[in-house]
């Protein structure tokens, strides 16, 4: 047996067993109406000294196996982040990028961009038709892939953080995808994708069967992706940007007229940032800064709200409609100045500001609602995260602590699946203005700084977090996937948490409202208020669209007596595990 694969066994081992698992925590019910039953399903669970939590069963054992040996929390990061490659193929990547905020035990906080860049041949209009219109082509296909930054990412984050050897966090994910079972949910997202999966040979190959989505249960196996990962261990990221594994991806690129080259892999480079900062009644939130818009934004919304000495009662008409209005001038401020901080300068200062904060909130009318006044394509909004994005949160056995959001975009990225390399591609193109003034999948509406311009970072709405609580102590580790509605679900948890003295699991699981300027409307997930509010909503001027869930957020707190208290959204088949 190779000795890659006997360490990612002795990882595995007791997958599921009940040894060294935390303990759950007991569930109350939360202050929501009755037609709201999601967040009755929010189970926390309990562990003394670490935990992890992340979108799939498998890779969260992982994480925690690897914590159990040693490892730092970016230990856990990486190979958490590998096996969600192997397991969680719709959102977890290594052909896409995301963002890290992590914090040690001295009080350092640190950020790490590791955001697609456009390909070097990218122009601005190449996703416009003869008569100016956008295309399908910045969705799905080969054009639709930028420079993928993960494994980058992830080997910069472990050369300066990590300790145990890289291949030993690499392993666990070989072995899954040598060898998983597909659970309910992730053969139900195959299933609603098989389509644009279709398209692809390599794909079609990797994900269906018959043409179809494979059952629950059946064992997934992925050589090609497992031949990948072992190429990645034992080279780290030199064979992917510059080896075996980029030779492949130029060969995709050709067989699908995309413009990724071996000079952009080569050119990739992660960027260490300075965090985002923000105050909030005494609680201190680190977040991230452009090219993610996501620690701005949240900031303004905070900032705006902490001007009132109390929050009116959750689930109430008067809390919807001060946070409404909040999220709109934050958004709006989103749209008109922030950027690629490599191609835009941005008065971020000011935007944070308690005083610039006051200035917005006397605009708020407390009987009704605002309108957002028309786009202007000179000050465009930045593109938002992807909505099949994945955030995982993890704190280590020494308090070191990590909020990871990573994401290809569209589920499933690009469709387009590396032939001989078994990885998919993000479109994380889309992410630009690919049509200026017009809205992108998401609904946004975006102008000409962001533009497509070759090696620029696409804009992000992704808002990985650390909250420390007023004593400077680690609180807090949250994220979420959702496209704009990342911003707003991350500002849900941590609002419930301190304004409404909710539990972790009720403040994760609560209903959720989100407003992003343009469109302007209203969402608010289905069954979260009752029909009197919305109504009342409606009389103050709100168009209210009631929709499905929003967000899926993976979230760590430090428990009231001490140890930490780990919960996986209810609207995804997330878990958490420590020891």
């Amino acid at each position: 047996m190779r000795p890659l694969a006997l360490i990612a066994l002795l990882l595995l081992a007791g997958c599921g067993r009940p040894g060294g698992r935390p303990h759950p925590v007991p569930a109350t019910r939360g202050p929501w109406p009755p037609t709201w039953t999601v967040g009755d399903s929010a189970a926390a669970v309990a562990a003394p000294r670490a935990m992890v939590v992340s979108g799939h069963p498998l890779a969260t054992e992982v994480g925690r196996r690897i914590l159990e040996q040693g490892g730092t929390a970016i230990d856990a990061v990486v190979a958490v982040g590998l096996a969600l490659a192997a397991v969680l193929p719709d959102a977890g990547n290594i052909g896409g990028g995301g963002f890290i905020v992590h914090r040690d035990t001295a009080g350092v906080v640190q950020a790490l961009d590791y955001r697609e860049t456009a390909p070097f041949a990218a122009a601005r209009d190449m996703y416009l038709d003869s008569t100016g219109q956008p295309t399908e082509r910045s969705i799905t296909g080969h054009l639709a892939a930028g420079v993928p930054g993960s494994v980058a990412g992830l080997h910069a984050a472990w050369r300066r953080l990590g300790r145990l050897p890289w291949a030993a966090l690499v392993a666990p994910a070989v072995a899954l995808a040598e060898a998983h079972e597909l659970d309910e949910e992730r053969s139900a997202s195959i299933e609603d994708d098989r389509e644009r999966l279709g398209q692809f040979s390599a794909s079609a190959a990797q994900f269906l069967v018959d043409g179809r989505a494979p059952a629950p249960g059946t064992m997934v196996r992925q050589p090609d992706l497992a031949r990948t990962l072992r190429l990645i261990a034992d080279s780290g990221p030199d064979v992917f940007y510059r080896g075996q594994i980029a030779d492949l991806i130029v060969a995709e690129m050709a067989r699908g007229s995309g413009l990724i080259s071996k000079a952009d892999l080569a050119a990739y480079t992660p960027r260490w940032r300075t965090p985002i900062r923000i105050t909030y009644r005494g609680y201190t939130i680190y977040s991230m800064p452009p090219a993610s818009s996501g620690g701005v934004t949240m900031g303004e919304i905070l900032n705006i709200l902490e001007g009132y000495d109390r929050l009116p009662p959750f689930g109430s008409t008067a809390l919807a409609h001060l946070e409404a209005e909040a999220m709109r001038r934050a958004f709006m401020d989103r749209n008109r100045w922030l950027g690629d901080p490599d191609f835009v300068v941005m008065p971020l200062d000011r935007l944070l500001s308690k005083a610039y904060a006051a200035s917005l909130r006397v605009q708020i009318d407390p009987i009704r609602a605002t309108p957002t006044p028309p786009f202007n394509p000179v000050a465009p909004p930045p593109a938002p995260g992807g909505d099949n994005t994945t955030h995982y949160s993890i704190v280590d056995a020494q308090g070191n602590a990590a909020a990871v959001t990573t994401t290809l975009n569209n589920g499933f990225g690009s469709a387009v699946t590396v032939g001989g390399a078994g990885f998919l591609l993000n479109d994380e193109m889309d992410d630009f203005a690919t049509a200026p003034g017009q809205p992108n999948m998401f609904g946004l509406v975006q102008g000409e700084n962001n533009a497509v311009a070759p090696g620029k970072r696409m804009l992000s709405a992704m808002t990985p977090s650390i909250v420390l609580d007023p004593r400077g102590a680690l609180f807090l580790v949250v994220g979420s996937p959702g496209g704009p509605r990342i911003i707003t679900t991350v500002y849900h948890v941590i609002s419930n948490v301190i304004d409404h003295g909710l539990s972790l699991a009720q403040a994760v699981g609560a209903p959720r409202v989100h407003h992003q300027a343009l469109p302007d409307s209203l969402s608010v997930e289905r069954g979260g208020l009752p029909p009197a509010i919305l109504d009342s909503l409606r009389a103050m001027g709100y168009g209210v669209r009631e929709g499905n869930r929003s967000g899926l957020v993976m979230a760590i707190m430090r428990g009231p007596a001490g140890g930490w208290i780990g919960v996986a959204d209810p609207r995804t088949a997330g878990a958490a595990a420590g020891y």
